[in-house]
């Protein structure tokens, strides 16, 4: 048995109206019919936490009215979770997201699909600073962790929470889109394996695992970085004089930025530290793709907010102009400004 698309829609209506009594009504409806849980939590809320995040970013949505719709979603989870057994224990899972990284609900829907395949999961919720997450390592010896990245500009924390699961001799599974594509960029931190969704981290944790073949640690530069060590040092240590030169020069550089209020100058400053911040991740990494990908994905954003690219190649030239001496982030950011409409 599934979830259709009228539930779904229905199930859409409560949240965006943030009806939490009527979402907790549809989801014990659903378990009475008989349709499984993991549908409930896969097809159902984690199908609408998707559509929620379209929504935002075609400014259908504000902030707020996400984070509510979210809210209500935790509710519906947790009354699933009240409506369900769980089997005889396969094992001990930690689940965490990494330090920095605050999109708990794909972690939080993940548990509950690991709890319902038998799995005692200790879910330690959203950015959990790695000393924390080791020290709860050795007080219960997990047979695994698993870390949920959504984030790309998290890698670099993620990186170093991979490794220090590793040195504790716990095997690592990483999740979530800001592992990039197939799993690539956690293969480059170092991770023992990788999942594109929570379904898929459940069947391999129950076929195949611990993994068979354990890979080598993954090779880093003399700062303990994966790809450019001395770009990537400067960018986040001049991070704040990277953007309040962008700011002092936006003026001259893209004259409409004189009408700006306070609220669209706050918001161009938010944009240019994502630049760096992503720039910074793909630097790390040694991969272009994820800056990149951020940059098509930001045009699109700012496009349904009737910011023109011209702004935004506006803010990477600004950015660019004062990292003259750093080749390996000009390429990136003139790779980028390539694929700007």
């Amino acid at each position: 048995m599934t979830v259709d698309f009228l539930v779904t829609d229905r199930y859409l209506g409560l949240v965006a109206d943030s009806d939490e009594a009527g979402a907790i009504e549809l989801v014990g409806e659903l378990h009475d019919r008989g349709v499984p849980a993991e549908r409930i939590i896969v097809d159902l809320i984690g199908g609408t936490q998707l559509r929620v995040g379209e929504l935002w970013a075609a400014n259908e949505w504000s902030v707020a009215r996400e984070h509510a719709a979210t809210a209500v979603s935790e509710r519906a989870l947790a009354t699933v979770a009240a409506h369900t057994t769980t089997r005889e224990p396969r094992g001990r899972i930690t689940l965490a997201c990494v330090d920095g990284e605050w999109h708990g609900m794909p972690a939080r829907m993940l548990a509950e699909l690991l709890r319902l395949d038998g799995w005692r999961v200790d879910f330690l919720g959203a950015s959990v600073p790695g000393r924390h997450l080791i020290t709860h390592l050795h007080q219960t010896g997990p047979d695994a962790v698993a870390l949920s990245c959504t984030i790309p500009t998290r890698l670099p924390r993620a990186h170093a929470e991979i490794t220090a699961c590793r040195a504790a001799g716990v095997p690592v599974i990483a999740g979530g889109r800001g592992c990039g594509p197939g799993g690539r960029y956690a293969a480059r931190l170092g991770a023992h394996a990788w999942a594109g969704s929570g379904e898929e981290a459940v069947a391999r944790l129950t076929t195949d695992w611990p993994p068979r073949t354990v890979t080598g640690f993954p090779a880093v530069g003399t700062d303990g970085h994966l790809g450019g060590d001395e770009e990537y040092t400067h960018l986040v240590r001049g991070r704040p004089e990277l953007i309040a030169t962008a700011m002092e020069r936006l003026t001259t550089a893209y004259p409409a930025a004189h009408e700006y209020d306070a609220a669209q100058t706050e918001s161009t400053v938010e944009d240019i530290g994502h630049i760096v911040d992503f720039l910074a991740a793909a630097l790390y990494v040694g991969e272009q793709e994820i800056f990149t990908d951020f940059i098509v994905w930001t045009s699109g954003v700012l496009a349904s907010r009737g910011v023109p690219p011209a702004a935004l190649r506006t803010g990477l030239r600004l950015i660019h102009d004062q990292l003259t001496d750093f080749p390996a982030a000009v390429a990136m950011l003139d790779a980028a400004m390539v694929r700007l409409p």
